[in-house]
């Protein structure tokens, strides 16, 4: 698999179709393995982050989750970029996972969003096995409830466990469990909100054309409109230093 540096992180130029044949087969052979998918927001706190930065390099997949990372990454020269968005992914996936087999799980949500996510999942896939559930507390886990979790997935046979928790506390969790659960996690952020129908989502348009952000500022102003004025900025001059001192080598 390919990948390429953005701001200190390793993207892989990668497809739905590659996503989905890895996954599986990490799947099939009962791997234990992180998937995740990288937008400026998680860019930039591993940017703040040595130490959530080191976890995202040491994972098995980081996809472009979005545009303007396809856009940073076709600057640098990577033209075959594509973004691999995690709820679109996850519709993939379980589509995948229902065809070949594949047990799978969901943890995060609130316990009303994932009854309802699990029956649109069922109506739309009533041959796959959904093995397991569950929506955590808000608050840290202890370790006794930990292992039990640990437990009770492993226990469960789930094979991909999709994980919907928020940036960056999914992607922790994955990270604090990659070796601990024999299941291909995938931090598929608000995935479970999509397809459950409980939030909205951009029209197609708006993702092109790479502005699905102010769609979700304008649904969401107060949760996120400290997040896109203070990282969004501070991407794009990170990119630019980083495009530019690219580009002042490549003519040296």
């Amino acid at each position: 698999m390919h990948t390429c540096e953005i701001l200190g992180v390793k993207i892989a130029v990668s497809s739905y179709e590659e996503t989905s044949r890895l996954s599986i087969a990490w799947a099939q052979a009962r791997e234990s393995r992180a998937v995740f998918f990288a937008n400026v927001h998680v860019i930039m706190e591993a940017r703040d982050s040595a130490e959530f930065r080191s976890g995202l390099n040491a994972a098995d997949m980081v996809n472009s989750d979005g545009v303007p990372l396809v856009w940073a990454l076709k600057a640098i020269g990577e033209r075959a970029a594509q973004r691999v968005y995690g709820p679109d992914a996850t519709v993939v996936l379980l589509r995948e996972a229902e065809l070949a087999g594949v047990p799978v799980g969901f943890y995060g949500g609130s316990p009303s969003t994932l009854v309802t996510l699990v029956e649109k999942v069922r109506e739309k896939h009533p041959n796959l096995d959904i093995v397991f559930t569950m929506s955590p507390p808000f608050r840290a886990l202890t370790g006794e409830e930990d292992h039990e979790v640990i437990e009770r997935i492993s226990n469960s046979g789930a094979r991909l466990l999709f994980v919907g928790l928020g940036c960056p506390k999914q992607e922790r969790w994955i990270m604090e469990h990659r070796g601990r659960i024999p299941a291909v996690m995938l931090a598929v952020g608000a995935a479970f909100d999509f397809i459950a129908g409980t939030k909205p989502q951009a029209p197609r348009w708006m993702m092109r054309a790479g502005i699905e952000w102010l769609f979700r500022l304008c649904s969401e102003p107060r949760r996120l409109a400290s997040r896109y004025f203070r990282n969004n900025p501070r991407f794009v001059a990170g990119f630019f230093q980083q495009w530019f001192r690219s580009a002042v080598l490549n003519r040296s």
